[in-house]
């Protein structure tokens, strides 16, 4: 690539010192209709010139009249102009054209060792290494990155950003996006290491505050969205409380627009429905347009960072991991990372924001003024989430709800059966499935727990995996009783394997925190109890395989 700048910009300081001290008497010179014998012995006298120096830099002065123009110029062959044959600098540029220009995407020793070849069979001269790679640097990045990479590369990295995403007051504009966080996690009973757990993460555009997030080992989903939504909206007292950590973190309330990219659970029935249903607005980036979510990728870049002070930290790359055992030192659980995390947050609202001058808390105090309207917080905090859980259309029948090949009852069904012949929207969430959520022709919901009290609490994916177990053995009706049966013997494998395996151990965690997560919200008909079982001589691992057996 050719060198950018001017003379003015590339010299050094002692050739531009140089120039400087010349300019004004080459300029006195240069404004002479003649110059005189007398004048050239002066000017010769005092910058220590021959007359012939003198006479070029007059010359040059004339016809670029700045400092510049003064500079020495090297010695040595023309610069831009080609020393080899022209037939072997076609042969280079061809092939750097039809060979290295293309996918996949050849080195500069594969290209090196095509052109050999090529001079061979011609009779040509072997060009150098270095003059190739010369000939390479004089290709314009754009069109090097769009052969070599696509045009959406090229695009993402040297299309011109001309205008800024910005928001006038809180929650006018918030971004969401997920990542995986660089550290290994532990489970909680063994304390060896699991994987790296998905963080959803949300930023307000306004303020830069952090509205809420959702941190699990569940891959993104349209439930994660949902819970990532929840903690921005409702209020953190209680939330924190419950972990035992002491910030100030006022930042809630309902936004204006939710500013997302294209991802399949950004365009799930649940958000979209949900968000309508508290007037949401939901705005998607332009596709192949990465720096519109700006904002959303500063942030996670920002709080990541941190996240490499851990232990257990596995970098951004491998370059910056070296030999550093991730896993060896991993010593934090999902619950440890997830207070942890809180605190970072209340760490980074008080830190001063580079761009804003001021704390983004301190941003968010003084912008509220600037909001048309108060901050609005859902009317049913409780029920809020059931907004944004996915849903299927059913009859209420006299036998209760089936849904997921298992049956749903409730003492409230009864009337329902008898007076409504239409289908009515069942809300589920998939961490687990142990209750459903009827939505009642007023608006309301009712909590429908399992028709058999006895059946464990079962997340969606433990019950798409015996569903497929299950056709697998030739199943093709599948009823209640062979599914948890089903989901009974998978457990048993994962426990049996749990101490042994990392995979196992992840999978127990991942049902232990998902059930727990997936609590219901709102309050339903009280739950048989059960005999606790003895405990003992050892803790057992947290995982909901207390599951009673069946004759």
């Amino acid at each position: 690539m050719a060198d950018l700048g001017s003379a003015l910009t590339r010299s050094d300081s002692s050739a531009w010192r140089i120039a400087c001290s010349r300019e004004f008497a080459i300029r006195m010179l240069a404004e002479l209709p003649k110059i005189t014998r007398q004048a050239m012995s002066e000017v010769s006298a005092e910058l220590g010139l021959s007359r012939s120096r003198i006479f070029e830099l007059v010359a040059r002065y004339r016809e670029s009249p700045v400092t510049s123009s003064l500079l020495d110029q090297t010695d040595g062959y023309p610069k831009g102009r080609r020393r080899l044959a022209p037939e072997l600098d076609q042969l280079i540029a061809n092939q750097i054209e039809q060979f290295y220009l293309t996918r996949p995407k050849p080195n500069v020793a594969q290209l090196v060792r095509n052109i050999r070849h090529a001079c061979h069979e011609q009779g040509l001269p072997l060009p150098a290494r270095n003059t190739i790679k010369a000939r390479i640097a004089t290709i314009e990045r754009n069109r090097l990155v769009k052969a070599r990479d696509g045009p959406k590369a090229a695009a993402d990295r040297y299309r011109p950003v001309v205008q800024s995403y910005t928001a006038d007051f809180p929650l006018q504009v918030v971004q969401m996006d997920h990542t995986p966080a660089d550290v290994i996690i532990v489970d909680e009973h063994f304390r060896k290491p699991l994987c790296r757990p998905m963080l959803t993460l949300q930023v307000d555009v306004a303020t830069r505050t952090i509205p809420g997030f959702y941190i699990s080992l569940e891959h993104p989903s349209a439930t994660s969205v949902g819970m990532a939504i929840r903690h921005a909206v409702l209020p953190k007292t209680n939330w924190l409380q419950e972990r035992e950590v002491t910030i100030d973190y006022p930042v809630c309330g309902i936004p204006d627009v939710l500013h997302l990219d294209n991802a399949r659970e950004f365009h799930s029935r649940a958000l979209q429905r949900g968000c309508q249903q508290h007037g949401i607005e939901l705005q998607y980036r332009p596709k192949r347009t990465p720096h519109y979510g700006g904002h959303i990728e500063r942030l996670i870049g920002t709080t990541i960072g941190e996240v490499h002070l851990l232990p257990g930290t596995t970098f951004s790359n491998i370059h910056d991991k070296g030999d550093y055992d991730a896993e060896g030192q991993a010593c934090m659980t999902l619950r440890d990372f997830e207070r942890w995390f809180a605190i970072q947050v209340g760490v980074y609202h008080g830190t001063i924001h580079r761009e804003l001058g001021v704390p983004p808390l301190t941003a968010w105090t003084d912008a509220l003024g600037n909001r048309p309207l108060p901050l609005r917080l859902p009317a049913d905090t409780e029920a809020f989430l059931l907004d944004f859980l996915p849903f299927e259309m059913r009859m209420v029948r006299r036998e209760g709800i089936e849904l997921f090949h298992a049956f749903y009852w409730h003492g409230t069904l009864a009337n329902l059966a008898a007076n409504h012949d239409r289908k009515l929207a069942i809300k589920y969430n998939p961490l687990n499935l142990s209750t459903v959520y009827l939505e009642l022709p007023d608006g309301d919901h009712l909590a429908v727990p399992l028709r058999d009290r006895r059946r464990p609490s079962i997340t969606k994916f433990e019950h798409d995996l015996a569903l497929k177990a299950l056709r697998e053995r030739g199943r093709q009706a599948v009823d209640e009783q062979s599914l948890f049966d089903m989901v009974n013997q998978q457990r048993r494998i994962v426990i049996e394997a749990v101490e042994k395996t990392k995979a196992a151990r992840k999978s127990a965690q991942r049902l232990a925190y998902a059930l727990e997560a997936g609590t219901p919200q709102i309050a339903g008909p009280a739950q048989p109890t059960f005999p606790a079982a003895a405990e003992p001589d050892e803790p057992e691992p947290v995982v909901p395989f207390q599951i009673e057996e069946r004759s």
